[in-house]
């Protein structure tokens, strides 16, 4: 999934749900306050004396939407994926597996997959589930009126998919319902992340009639098909999950999974027993590493996920329509002290866009790295070298009315200080923030950032960098970059398509659209002991249905 999360919310994103969009499940995520980063390894999993039963309490925020036709941000996807479910998943390995689809085949040229449903697999109201149900939720995503911001990213890949984006069909041609059970559907080309896109979920499966009889709040009383369904909402305050009992899978362990939505300090809320989990910040992190407090027996580490943090421009808005002035910018930013005077090096400083251990990551690449004379001549060669006539130049960030983020507040003083140039920093409300960066209406955008929904280098460089992409937020666009993007998509052999996806990000890089900030380290996080099954995962997956309470 794409995602798009908020530094603000980190610890509540990151740590407590699983991954991912600006916007996409591609992720843009909420992140203002760095705590600590979701990894692969969990809690202890011993499956001794496992019980079925009990309440997992979490810290939460309120989610943009429940819709998996809408979700572009981790706050929405980690609720979604645990409610919702699509032909194929990822499981905490970050493998395709079959979910409501027992297999699948692929014909030789690579372009039709024929999907086999599983046999008598229900909805949450105990309704079957069919081929025809796919159908229509494909077909629903794509129809302009939904106004889903991701359908092209995810779904255009299927032929037919853009004239009903544009309104010209009401179906999509290359997705046939063969029979209750069969459904295919038909790429326009041989694609390597094809299967991984479905994944996210834009191509989660929806009941029509459940759609039809809620009308715009259908999301309140939802008839789902994931391990969990929506027992309870109360906007600002709590989300309930409850067990489905007519999952096709194994069912969840957890009677239910209640979500905090009010907010608090996280480490007080952890140890008054308000919440099972939480991250360790840095003001708490060598008091909980001593053995003489109780607290350490419940740490656990936390490898790094696969997100980016930035600071994004609009290179159609003066003045960062000119190269020399968004590479002024970015030489003059220190990471290396921010991520250790900032966030006591939790934080490794990014001067590329792939996260380290990501598919395709490369050393080779080389950033745009701190040089404050180049900086400066840069910025006497661009256009806006005159601070009399140079554009206001604003940078929005998630938020309500608290002060920025330090490291926001670090790199405008080092843009002041070292090349005269002022910003002023607008906050807005997240939901607010994610419409206006999916509509490319910002200037400047901070405080947040990109997490993979699938871990193939297309979920960033492509998605967020190709010039017609609607993930593109920036309006970037370089044609050598393009070129070598539509070579990427349909080469089958995987070091030349990886030697092609490097070549694309030193391109981007040079051309500076974004300020890369930095990648997550290993961290720590607290889980009661009586939480048994939980996993810290890179990318946004379903696994709570795993997690059970050992009392």
């Amino acid at each position: 999934m794409k995602k798009i999360f908020s530094y603000i919310t980190l610890i509540t994103l990151l740590l407590m749900i699983a991954c991912s969009s600006e916007a996409p499940l591609t992720a843009e995520t909420n992140s203002s306050s760095k705590s600590i980063a979701p990894g692969l390894q969990g809690a202890d999993n011993d499956s001794g004396g496992s019980s079925v039963g009990g309440t997992l309490k979490r810290l939460w925020s309120d989610p943009p939407t429940l819709d998996p036709h809408l979700v572009t941000d981790t706050t929405s996807a980690g609720l979604i994926v645990e409610m919702f479910s699509g032909l194929v998943g990822l499981s905490s390995e970050l493998e395709i597996v079959p979910d409501l689809a027992e297999s699948y085949d692929v014909s030789k040229n690579g372009t039709l997959f024929t999907f086999k449903l599983r046999e008598g697999i229900l909805f949450s109201d105990g309704s079957a589930i069919t081929a025809n149900d796919f159908e229509y939720s494909f077909n629903r995503a794509a129809n302009p009126d939904t106004e889903s911001p991701v359908a092209e990213l995810y779904l255009g890949d299927i032929l037919g998919v853009q004239e009903v984006l544009d309104g010209t069909s009401k179906k999509i041609s290359g997705i046939k319902v063969i029979d209750d059970r069969t459904l295919q559907i038909e790429i326009d080309a041989p694609k390597a992340y094809f299967l991984s896109k479905l994944t996210y979920p834009t191509a989660y499966v929806v009941k029509e009639s459940n759609l039809i009889e809620g009308g715009e709040n259908w999301t309140d009383t939802p008839v789902v098909t994931g391990p969990f369904t929506l027992e309870r909402y109360d906007l600002g305050q709590v989300l309930i999950l409850k067990r489905n009992n007519f999952y096709w899978g194994e069912k969840a362990k957890l009677d239910k999974v209640e979500f905090n939505l009010a907010g608090g300090v996280p480490m007080a809320m952890y140890e008054n027993d308000e919440i099972d989990i939480t991250g360790v910040g840095l003001a708490d992190l060598e008091r909980v590493q001593n053995p003489s407090d109780p607290l350490s027996n419940d740490l656990v580490s936390v490898p790094p996920s696969f997100t980016i943090s930035y600071i994004g421009f609009n290179v159609n808005e003066p003045p960062f329509d000119d190269p020399k002035f968004r590479q002024a910018l970015n030489y003059a930013v220190d990471k290396q002290l921010i991520a250790t005077q900032v966030y006591s090096d939790l934080v490794k400083p990014a001067y590329g866009i792939l996260p380290p251990n990501f598919p395709g990551f490369s050393t080779d690449i080389k950033g745009l790295k701190y040089d404050p004379d180049k900086a400066v001549q840069l910025l006497s060669e661009s256009k806006y070298s005159d601070p009399d006539t140079r554009p206001r130049i604003i940078v929005t960030i998630p938020g309500t009315g608290g002060s920025p983020s330090l490291d926001m507040e670090v790199v405008a003083d080092m843009w002041d200080r070292i090349l005269g140039v002022q910003i002023e920093i607008q906050q807005v409300e997240w939901a607010t923030y994610l419409q206006d960066l999916n509509r490319k209406r910002l200037q400047v955008w901070g405080g947040s950032g990109w997490q993979a929904d699938y871990p193939d280098q297309q979920d960033f460089i492509d998605i967020l960098f190709y010039s017609q992409s609607t993930g593109n937020h920036g309006n970037y666009s370089n044609k050598e970059a393009d070129k070598l993007l539509m070579d990427a998509r349909i080469e089958q052999d995987k070091l030349k398509r990886t030697n092609i996806y490097n070549k694309a990000e030193q391109l981007i890089i040079n051309d500076a659209p974004w300020l890369p900030m930095w990648f997550d380290q290993e961290g720590m996080a607290l889980v009661k002991p009586k939480v048994k099954g939980f996993e810290f995962t890179p990318l946004i997956v379903p696994k709570l249905k795993d997690v059970y309470i050992q009392n």
